[in-house]
C-alpha cells in the first residue's frame, strides 16, 4: 500500500514538473480507480462550461489519493470508501453512492448468495461451487489490492472483521477484476455495480437483486460512498469543479452514468 502511494506521488510530481507545475493543470485530482471514470466524464462536461480550466485526473487508489492531498501534490482526492478516523480532519463531500456487485461468469448457474456465504468464500472456508448448486469445481477468488477503496468497502460491508484469503488473486482495478471473471467460469469477484456489463453476472444477495432500486431502498446491503477530498475547503477552479459536480447538471451526469445521487435513481 505504501509502495503504491509512493509510486503515485512520484508520477504526479513528474507530471507536474514536466508541464511546468500547476500552471498548465489548474486542478490535479488523484485517487480511487472506481471514482476515476465518473470524474473523467464530469471533467469532460465541465470543460464545455469552462474550456479555460484544465483538469488532470490520476488513479492509484483511494488511500493513495488521500496521501496525495495530504502531501499537497493533488488539489482534490477521490475515495470510494468512508474516511478513517485519522482522515476525518480533511474536507470531504459525498458526490454519490455506488453499489458493490458480487460477480461471476455468465455461465455459472449460481444466481444468488447470502452475505454469510460470500464471507465464507472470501475467507477461504468455502472452496467449491457444488455447495451452492454450481458445478463440482474449485472457487477462484479474485479481489482488489490493499489500499483500494473497493476492497476496503468490501472488507467493511461483507467480511465482518474476517480477512480475505491470501489465496485470492489480486488485481489493481475494477476493470481487471471484471476481465478475469469474464474469462473464468469458476471465478468470483467484486466490482462497482456501475461497471457490471454483459461479460459478467451480478449475484443477488440475501434475496435482493443487485440493481439500483435496491441500493436506493436499502434492501441491497453492499454500497459505499463516492467522496471528493481536499486538505481544506476547495477554492478557485477546484471549488468550481466541485460546485459543478453537486449541481443539478453534475448530479444528472452521475445518475446517467449509473450512480445513486441525492435525487435517487
Amino acid at each position: 500500500m505504501k509502495k503504491l502511494s509512493y509510486i503515485l506521488l512520484f508520477v504526479l510530481l513528474f507530471s507536474s514538473a514536466s508541464c511546468g507545475g500547476r500552471t498548465n493543470a489548474a486542478v490535479i485530482i488523484a485517487g480511487s480507480t472506481s471514482v476515476q471514470p465518473y470524474a473523467e466524464v464530469l471533467a469532460e462536461e465541465f470543460a464545455l462550461l469552462r474550456p479555460d480550466c484544465e483538469i488532470d485526473i490520476q488513479g492509484g487508489g483511494s488511500s493513495a489519493g488521500i496521501t496525495a492531498v495530504e502531501s499537497g501534490i493533488a488539489n482534490l482526492g477521490m475515495s470510494s470508501r468512508a474516511l478513517y478516523r485519522a482522515e476525518e480532519r480533511l474536507w470531504s463531500v459525498e458526490i454519490a453512492k455506488d453499489g458493490l456487485a458480487i460477480i461471476v461468469h455468465p455461465d455459472n448457474p449460481v444466481s444468488g448468495l447470502t452475505i454469510e456465504q460470500v464471507r465464507g468464500i472470501y475467507s477461504g472456508e468455502i472452496t467449491n461451487w457444488l455447495l451452492f448448486g454450481g458445478g463440482d469445481a474449485a472457487i477462484h477468488i479474485i479481489a482488489r489490492e490493499e489500499g483500494s477503496g473497493t476492497r476496503s468497502a468490501f472488507q467493511d460491508l461483507a467480511m465482518n472483521k474476517q480477512n480475505i484469503s491470501p489465496k485470492a488473486i489480486v488485481q489493481d482495478s475494477n476493470g481487471a477484476v471484471r476481465q478475469l471473471v469474464s474469462g473464468d467460469p469458476n471465478s468470483i469477484g467484486f466490482i462497482s455495480l456501475g461497471l457490471v456489463d454483459s461479460t459478467v453476472k451480478a449475484l443477488s444477495l440475501d434475496g435482493a437483486a443487485a440493481v439500483w432500486a435496491n441500493v436506493n431502498n436499502g434492501s441491497y446491503s453492499l454500497y459505499r460512498p463516492f467522496l471528493f477530498i481536499s486538505e481544506n475547503a476547495p477554492e478557485g477552479d477546484s471549488k468550481g469543479f466541485i460546485d459543478f459536480i453537486l449541481s443539478e447538471a453534475g448530479q444528472n451526469v452521475l445518475t446517467h452514468e449509473g450512480l445513486v445521487t441525492g435525487g435517487g435513481r
